[in-house]
């Protein structure tokens, strides 16, 4: 009897895989027997540890690098990641805009903005699509998409603005996909709450106690808590689910 999420001889891509959420999902799956195409954009060092976990793991990796926000970058991406190991059977879109800790924090809120529609919305919608279709010609497939829970609850602030404008449009968009590629594809949405990747370790006392104060499971979530989920939507134990936007969120209402 096959194991609970198992994705044995399954070949997965996961973009913006070399840190946080993303680095723990193509772990995840290698370990549940995926092989995994592990993408960045800028950070290959960091990539290349990923990939050489997952090969330690016994399973192939090949690195990709790519910046979502050049249109003739994504198109090459995608033939280059379904070609590394001659199909893709899961395809999760976690590449995003890092306002807190990266580069965009120095940005103003219009290119701040600009960014975001080009690589979580932007790069979501047209990789899905292009990738999509592959999947619906041959049969079968899995679509992981990455939103935000307070999307449709709202936060404060420029960047809760902004996140959730791009992230409610990859929510919509994830359930309207699902509705045109089934029934061979299943498209999903994974929405992460207070998830302690790089800004979450540094954040201050005020957050840390807002986190715990909003989340009645008294934690932080981990990359890890995300990872295990998306291992169940890719698998063929979730072969009845499609069009959801699912909250790992510690059970957070706001």
């Amino acid at each position: 009897m096959k194991p609970f999420g198992d994705l044995s001889g399954r070949v997965a891509v996961v973009t913006g895989s070399s840190s946080g959420i993303g680095r723990a999902i193509a772990l995840e799956f290698a370990a549940a027997g995926a092989d995994v195409v592990v993408h960045c954009a800028r950070s290959l060092e960091r990539a290349e540890s990923v990939a050489a976990a997952i090969r330690t793991a016994g399973r192939r990796s090949v690195v990709l690098a790519a910046d979502f926000s050049d249109r003739t970058a994504r198109e090459r991406f995608v033939a280059e990641a379904w070609g590394a190991f001659g199909r893709v059977d899961v395809w999760v879109n976690n590449a995003g805009v890092d306002l807190l800790t990266g580069p965009a924090r120095d940005l103003g809120d219009e290119e701040k903005l600009q960014r975001l529609c080009e690589v979580d919305v932007m790069a979501t919608v047209l990789l899905s699509r292009r990738v999509g279709a592959r999947m619906k010609q041959r049969g079968r497939g899995v679509i992981l998409n990455i939103g935000w829970d307070q999307a449709e609850t709202g936060m404060e602030g420029v960047s809760g603005e902004l996140f959730a404008a791009a992230k409610a449009a990859v929510m919509g968009f994830s359930r309207s996909l699902a509705v045109s590629l089934a029934p061979e594809v299943r498209v999903n949405c994974l929405a992460p709450g207070w998830i302690r990747t790089a800004w979450g370790e540094s954040a201050s006392a005020v957050w840390q106690e807002r986190v715990i104060r909003e989340t009645p499971l008294r934690r932080w979530g981990t990359p890890e808590d995300v990872a295990r989920y998306a291992r169940f939507l890719a698998s063929d134990d979730a072969a009845y689910v499609t069009g959801q936007v699912v909250n790992v969120n510690g059970g957070a209402e706001r």
